[in-house]
C-alpha cells in the first residue's frame, strides 16, 4: 500500500477517530526472529530451536517473539505514515495496553493496521498521537496484536 502523506500535524487532527493506514505485507524470518533473540538474549527454544519448534511446540513452528511484534510497530509506521511539515521529530513514548492475541509462527506475514484515536497538545510544542495498532497475521482469524501506542511530535 501507499504510503500515506498528511501536509502537518493540523491535517492529521482531521483522522481522529479513523483509520489512517494499513501497510504493505512484512514477512518474519527466522533470520529476525534469531537475531531480535541474540539482541534479547532471550533464546528460549520456541525462537531459535527449529527442529524442536516443529516436533514439540503446540504452533509446530518456531514463533516470533512477542516484543519482537510489538517492536515491528515503529517499522511499519515508518512506510505507511509520513507528515510532510512543521515536525522536527516523533518519538515513541510508549502503551497504554499491549496484548499478544496469536502467535507469529516464523515465515508468516504481518501488516499493521493504524487508527489515530485522539491528538492533544503536549508541552513543549508537541502533540502526543494515540493509535490503535493492530499487527495481523495473513490468513489468521485474530491479530497478533493489538496496541494502544503513544507517539510524540514535536514542531
Amino acid at each position: 500500500m501507499p504510503k500515506r502523506e498528511f501536509e502537518s500535524l493540523d491535517s492529521l487532527k482531521e483522522e481522529v477517530g479513523k483509520e489512517v493506514a494499513v501497510t504493505d505485507w512484512f514477512t518474519m524470518t527466522q533470520d529476525r526472529i534469531q537475531a531480535f533473540a541474540d539482541a534479547t538474549l532471550d533464546h528460549q527454544w520456541i525462537h531459535v530451536d527449529v527442529e524442536r519448534a516443529k516436533r514439540e511446540s503446540p504452533f509446530k513452528a518456531p514463533i516470533a517473539h512477542g516484543f519482537l511484534t510489538l517492536s515491528m510497530l515503529a517499522h511499519l509506521m515508518q512506510g505507511a505514515v509520513g507528515i510532510k511539515s512543521g515536525i522536527r521529530m516523533g518519538v515513541n513514548y510508549g502503551m497504554n495496553k499491549v496484548r499478544f492475541v496469536s502467535p507469529v509462527r516464523v515465515d508468516s506475514k504481518i501488516r499493521g493496521r493504524f487508527t489515530l484515536q485522539g491528538l492533544k497538545e503536549i508541552e513543549p510544542n508537541g502533540v502526543e498521537a494515540t493509535y490503535n495498532a493492530t499487527i495481523e497475521c495473513e490468513g489468521a482469524e485474530k491479530p497478533a496484536c493489538v496496541a494502544e501506542w503513544l507517539v510524540q511530535y514535536y514542531r
